[in-house]
């Protein structure tokens, strides 16, 4: 059964219950529009039919009506093939713009890939030259403490062996037996 323009005007769409569904005055009114559009077009395919069929039986009477058909058709045909060659012009416009743009993009990107790498590499390099002075700051420091190191250690040692002989001294001259010290 084939749907008819009738069909669509007469058609009634049951309501749903507890729910939001669309507009029934604007459903309404684009199924009104998509009918007069389609009668027109049924119209349109039923005068082509009917002068398909009168110059199929050798009937060139509406030789007016029909003489404007194939130079109409020719306009479509070479409106057609405008829009084509329109359509492929703006097709190549559009890649070559896309080209354009991504070879745009590419030299940015890359000008921007170079611009960090070189503020990288100076960041670097400062923080190297950086690094480097507080190792040799540090070096200097250590190398300071292991000075002090030694000479406390020799003071230290030449303070104890000086105790140590006067302790000698004093025990070899001070010979007071063990019993009177009261051991």
């Amino acid at each position: 059964m084939a749907l008819t323009p009738d069909d669509v005007v007469h058609k009634e769409f049951q309501h749903v219950r507890f729910k939001d569904g669309f507009d029934p005055e604007e459903v309404d009114d684009y199924l009104d529009e998509i009918v007069v559009e389609w009668r027109k077009t049924i119209e349109e395919n039923n005068e082509l039919k009917a002068k398909l069929a009168a110059f199929e039986s050798g009937e060139n009477a509406p030789a007016p009506a029909a003489a404007p058909a194939p130079a109409a058709e020719t306009s479509s045909t070479g409106t057609s093939a405008g829009i084509i060659e329109l359509a492929q012009r703006l097709h190549d416009e559009h890649v070559a713009e896309g080209e354009a743009k991504r070879k745009q993009l590419i030299e940015e990107a890359e000008t921007e890939v170079a611009r960090i790498r070189t503020e990288a590499e100076a960041k670097q390099r400062e923080e190297s030259a950086r690094l480097e002075r507080e190792r040799n700051t540090l070096e200097g420091r250590i190398t300071e403490l292991r000075e002090f190191e030694r000479d406390y250690r020799g003071k230290l040692r030449a303070m104890i062996e000086s105790q140590l002989r006067e302790l000698d001294q004093k025990s070899s001259t001070d010979s007071t037996p063990v019993s009177a010290i009261g051991l």
